[in-house]
């Protein structure tokens, strides 16, 4: 990598306090300071998550529009109470405060800044909160232009899981001005249980890659010690139990179990459908180790896990969820 390059990425999540200030103090105050503000709330992605985060912000007493390329998605949403627009251009001519739920760096691009995009129709004052995951400078990219329009952008990406999504208990990392996570607070808190500020746009993110990274890591030990645990004549439910009241415990032996009937609610015992794919845990482990590499962070367990959800990708499992590497460690055994 050049020494320009690792300039770059090292000053992306620094900016000068100063600057800032003055940015915040320019921006139009345009949000109701009551939390008992109901007003029509804009979200487009109504994936896996994305769905139950918008459900929630309507049993929550908000009225809502909402856009996703999938008609049976946004039908729904619509049976659910919500308004269905044409295009991420209409959302932002119908609401002031937006949130979006997409895959990837290139689907904000799209959606933010493409044809038919957010800032198309963007109104001054407008709050947009983007819970992607994707690359901290494309968050400070869109924050900026959402600046350059009058309104103001955080990133917030989300952890928990989609049980945690249904039942309204995300944890929400926020990057952003002191303002900005005010003003998102009041409808984050509708969606999640912990929300964040992690500070200046792109933290948000920055804190994401390093807790999907870990995620990742976590996962695949979890997957290696049923394994071998059920190979040892351990019953799968007990195994977990004990783990899960020892020093091994984590999120993913406790909460979201990779082995089909140990757990119920969640993708294993679903044959790993729906949760998070295991496509976007490579994308979040790829952000990962480009950070890591600009920033000369020795990251060996999250590089080797970046390889073996790559060959995950190359076998036929990217569309199922991440704890499928349980899945793929018996396939290796027996090929």
């Amino acid at each position: 990598m050049s020494c320009t390059s690792k300039i770059i990425f090292s000053t992306m999540l620094r900016f000068s306090a100063t600057n800032l200030s003055r940015r915040a103090s320019v921006i139009p105050r345009m949000y109701s300071d009551s939390a008992s503000d109901k007003g029509c709330v804009g979200f487009v992605g109504l994936g896996n998550m994305g769905a139950h985060m918008a459900r929630n912000l309507i049993k929550k007493g908000h009225s809502l529009v909402v856009f996703d390329l999938s008609e049976s998605a946004c039908n729904s949403l619509k049976e659910a109470g919500a308004k269905i627009a044409s295009s991420p251009a209409a959302v932002a001519e119908s609401s002031q405060k937006i949130v979006t739920m997409l895959p990837s760096s290139p689907h904000v691009k799209a959606v933010y800044c493409g044809p038919g995009g957010i800032y198309s129709k963007f109104q001054k004052g407008t709050l947009l909160m983007d819970s992607s995951t994707i690359d901290p400078a494309v968050s400070q990219e869109m924050a900026e232009k959402a600046e350059e329009l009058g309104g103001v952008m955080v990133d917030s990406p989300v952890s928990g899981g989609i049980l945690a999504a249904r039942d309204a208990l995300l944890t929400f990392m926020v990057g952003g001005t002191e303002s900005g996570f005010a003003e998102s607070k009041k409808i984050l808190d509708l969606m999640g249980k912990n929300v964040i500020h992690c500070g200046p746009s792109g933290t948000g993110q920055a804190a994401k890659i390093c807790n999907n990274m870990l995620l990742a890591i976590s996962m695949i030990g979890t997957s290696e010690a049923m394994n071998l645990g059920i190979k040892l004549g351990l019953d799968a439910k007990m195994l977990a139990s004990i783990l899960n009241v020892s020093s091994g415990r984590c999120w993913s032996s406790e909460m979201y179990n990779p082995v089909p009937g140990v757990k119920e609610g969640v993708p294993s015992s679903n044959n790993y459908k729906g949760g998070f794919g295991t496509a976007l845990m490579l994308k979040d482990l790829g952000l990962a180790q480009n950070a890591a590499g600009a920033t000369q962070s020795p990251t060996p367990l999250g590089g080797m896990a970046l390889n073996l959800y790559r060959i995950m990708c190359n076998n036929g499992f990217s569309e199922m969820d991440f704890s499928s590497v349980y899945k793929f460690l018996q396939k290796r055994e027996s090929s």
